[in-house]
């Protein structure tokens, strides 16, 4: 017997800088930066460090941080083992160096999906690159589990270019659009989405996992459908705009929404101003979680053997010459990926016969 909920909304959170998850998700941080003008070797200038804590600045003074960069923001080589994280970057652009031997500078709509497994240690730079301007950066970035069957798998990195990520764009009746981006799941009316790391719990059908981000312009509405799974577990972030509204409930404040997944709810945008939401949607793993900072394993001895293997390994080692790698001036995107002696480039970028050199060669 199938009963209808009445009621979209099962919780109702507020949204700090870190945002509340639920299974098979571990963390979703939305880091929103507004950036100076950089010091020309893509750094922030020195004048602005004042009143920071420099090596751990999560101040958001002056509406940015340096977070653990010392002239550069970002975060500089660090550990993990037993997740994958996916990045999403909507401004600005990232630069990663891995301990695989991966390189990329991405960014502008650009999706990096990251396999720790079994034990890698990466590098997030966040370069400054316009000397003459602010360097706004915005993304998403988020923790998803990986069964314990698949906790040590060997590591896999990859990109998911913004030109080739499927999008859904419906018009309603009063000719309001709704852009659904589908980084992960499947999505009527969307070309499929590209596939997830072959061990990521995101390629097993059974998981009916989903990222997706949402944009409804005002007046816009556009029908929500419902997971296919049953027993799949949704949240709905809704991050920007004025109010939301989803089936019979309004949303006045931004909020982590976690919705009754299975079945289908309108959304529809009531303001003046765009509404823009990420969902976050899966069949939970239901396996015990044990974390210690970057490792997440099943158990406590697990973490254990974590540490003991990184501080014997470090994981393979890093192959930089520093901490904190940054892939030169020029704004181009690219993935060097492990092994390989070429870049792989974006499809406009690949068109137009970019450079496929320039951005290793500048960082070594």
């Amino acid at each position: 017997m199938t009963i209808t909920a009445t009621q979209p909304v099962l919780k109702a959170q507020p949204l700090g800088h870190q945002w509340p998850t639920l299974d098979p998700f571990l963390f979703c941080a939305h880091h929103d930066d507004s950036y100076p003008a950089g010091d020309g070797r893509m750094g922030v200038q020195a004048v602005e460090f004042e009143g920071r804590q420099m090596g751990s600045d999560f101040s958001r003074k002056d509406g940015w941080s340096m977070y653990h960069g010392d002239s550069v923001p970002g975060f500089p080589g660090h550990p993990h083992r037993g997740f994958e994280t996916v990045t999403l970057v909507r401004k600005g652009l990232i630069d990663h160096a891995d301990s695989l031997g991966a390189a990329a500078r991405f960014g502008r709509g650009d999706v990096q999906w990251l396999t720790a497994g079994q034990g890698v240690v990466h590098s997030e730079m966040f370069p400054l690159l316009d000397t003459e301007a602010p360097n706004p950066l915005e993304l998403f970035q988020i923790w998803l589990n990986l069964p314990a069957a698949s906790k040590m798998v060997a590591p896999h990195f990859t990109m998911f270019w913004d030109e080739r990520i499927p999008r859904l764009v419906h018009t309603d009746g009063n000719g309001a659009r709704t852009t659904v981006t589908v980084v992960a799941g499947a999505l009527e009316g969307a070309d499929p989405a590209l596939a997830p790391p072959p061990e990521s719990w995101a390629a097993k059908d059974a998981s009916d996992l989903a990222i997706w981000t949402l944009l409804l312009e005002p007046g816009a509405t556009w029908t929500l459908p419902a997971a296919r799974g049953q027993g799949t577990r949704r949240m709905l972030y809704f991050f920007a705009g004025e109010q939301l509204r989803i089936g019979n409930q309004q949303a006045d404040a931004h909020a982590a929404l976690e919705i009754v997944a299975g079945q289908d709810w309108q959304l529809s945008n009531p303001g003046s101003t765009p509404v823009e939401c990420l969902l976050l949607q899966g069949q939970p793993l239901n396996e015990p979680v044990a974390q210690y900072g970057p490792f997440v394993m099943n158990t406590q001895q697990e973490i254990m053997q974590a540490l003991q293997d990184y501080r014997r390994t470090q994981f393979g080692g890093w192959p930089w010459p520093q901490q904190d790698p940054v892939h030169g001036s020029a704004p181009r995107r690219f993935a060097r990926y492990p092994g390989c002696s070429e870049d792989e480039l974006p499809p406009a970028a690949a068109a137009i016969g970019d450079n496929p050199q320039a951005g290793l060669d500048a960082a070594l």
